[in-house]
């Protein structure tokens, strides 16, 4: 085996699509990684029987959860220029060994009894493979689907939303049948280590980049860029940063995200807390069912707003996410626990915005810097999902514990987040307003006539 076979397999001339290749086949690639590293959100299936088998608080085993978010956005941020210049397959691959490597580490580390392996493997490589895994698709997508990047992009973060429908069943079934001691967990961790990278390699295997110059049937570049924002020109990364319109984004994904996640992260106890003093208190096994309902709302929200965003403009649908969700907030902070339906309705509308404005903000980004680095312009913006994820289960967690000290339960446990959650709502709403068309000063040199010229018409020309 020479020393270049395996870059060379996985770079990026060799994944150009053939002529009469179905650009519907790479959605089910993307989707092989997004399904895949969607476990994350099923952590929680494994808190209780870490706790009890290696006598772990809550925040310790919350740990390897946390680190993996966190390295997330970092491996995200600093990762998206190499997924650019790589290109999607060596990504996906890259995602593939770190996710279930991290997983053969946990396992190690359940088996030996050494909890820091497990933060080390799920937490810190898992990490890696959880950001790098998720920007591998965008701007690949985008390419394939420049009439459709909304839907497209939707369609692939619909499964980081859903993998956990798949994981947190799947994981409680493994655990039942090897044990929650340290020797079941290390073997469910080894199983689902080797069962994601086989189905990740899928992915990998399947995944293809349009042709130089390929377009849609019918489609023509003039039609969209007539549409508000819609650059016509194209914006490195590192002139990105240097735009107000990435820093609006960054504050409309942060305040999204947060305002989502403070429900997501607590959303059994709050319920449940919510509901305590009312003469139908809710059950433990109707708080798992509201967890559910609300992954279904966050994996249908990718899908249906993000698609909703190709009619309507992403201006538009983040006024929805935002101002809807202020007043979704609003209604549940107001009504308290006189209703249970219409919390539960707010609480799962809230939950497709946070979910749509993960799927929407890649067809925001590519609206406003154009298709040229996207992907590394989407990995440094998901700083904010790392931020908004340490942010939104503080404010929700440290006003209820701080309320509980005081006395006060039921809805006056969050009352006050609920307003902080409208606050900050409000902040992003004002944020998405500001967001103009990038000025041409950011945009990339247009190459030179010489250079756009086809041989045949320099060879018209010299004759």
């Amino acid at each position: 085996m020479s020393p270049r076979l395996v870059p060379d397999i996985l770079d990026r001339s060799r994944t150009v699509a053939p002529p009469g290749w179905s650009r519907w086949l790479v959605p089910p690639a993307a989707l092989s990684i997004h399904l895949a590293i969607g476990q994350a959100y099923a952590w929680s299936v494994f808190k209780p029987p870490l706790e009890s088998s290696m006598d772990l608080s809550g925040t310790a085993s919350a740990l390897p959860f946390q680190l993996a978010i966190v390295m997330l956005g970092l491996s995200a941020a600093f990762g998206g220029t190499l997924v650019e210049r790589n290109g999607p397959r060596w990504a996906m691959c890259v995602s593939a060994l770190c996710f279930s490597s991290g997983f053969l580490i946990s396992a190690l580390g359940a088996a030996a009894g050494q909890y820091w392996l497990i933060v080390l493997g799920y937490g810190f490589v898992g990490g890696i493979g959880l950001g790098i895994g998720y920007i591998s698709p965008v701007s690949t997508l985008i390419k394939w689907f420049p009439d459709r990047p909304g839907m497209a992009t939707g369609i692939a973060i619909m499964g980081f939303g859903g993998g956990a429908l798949i994981a947190s069943p799947w994981s409680t079934g493994l655990l039942s049948a090897f044990g929650t001691e340290t020797s079941g967990i290390a073997r469910t961790f080894l199983v689902m280590g080797v069962a994601y990278a086989v189905f990740m390699t899928m992915g990998v295997a399947l995944v293809r980049v349009p042709a130089d110059g390929w377009r849609p049937e019918g489609w023509e570049p003039a039609a969209e860029a007539a549409r508000p924002l819609v650059t016509t020109g194209q914006v490195s990364a590192r002139n990105a940063l240097r735009t107000p319109q990435f820093w609006c984004l960054w504050v409309i994904l942060c305040t999204n995200v947060t305002a989502g996640i403070g429900i997501l992260e607590k959303a059994a106890p709050m319920i449940t807390d919510f509901f305590s003093g009312t003469g139908t208190p809710v059950t433990v096994t109707a708080a798992a069912g509201f967890v559910g309902l609300l992954s279904l709302a966050n994996m249908l929200g990718r899908i249906v707003w993000s698609s909703t965003s190709d009619l309507v403009g992403r201006k538009n649908i983040y006024r929805l996410y935002l101002g809807a969700g202020t007043l979704m907030y609003l209604a549940i902070a107001l009504m308290g626990d006189t209703s249970k339906p219409l919390f539960i309705i707010c609480a799962a509308v809230i939950l497709s915005f946070y979910g749509g404005g993960f799927a929407t903000v890649p067809a925001y980004l590519k609206d406003l810097f154009g298709t040229f680095q996207v992907g590394a312009i989407h990995g440094r913006l998901l700083t904010a999902w790392s931020t908004a994820g340490v942010l939104g289960p503080l404010i929700v967690n440290a006003i209820a514990d701080a309320q509980e000290s005081a006395g006060h339960s039921g809805p006056d446990l969050y009352t006050t987040s609920f307003y902080v959650m409208i606050s900050l709502l409000v902040v992003g709403f004002v944020a998405n307003e500001l967001v103009r068309p990038v000025h041409p000063r950011h945009h990339e040199p247009e190459p030179a006539p010489e250079a756009r010229r086809s041989p045949a018409a320099s060879e018209e020309a010299s004759s």
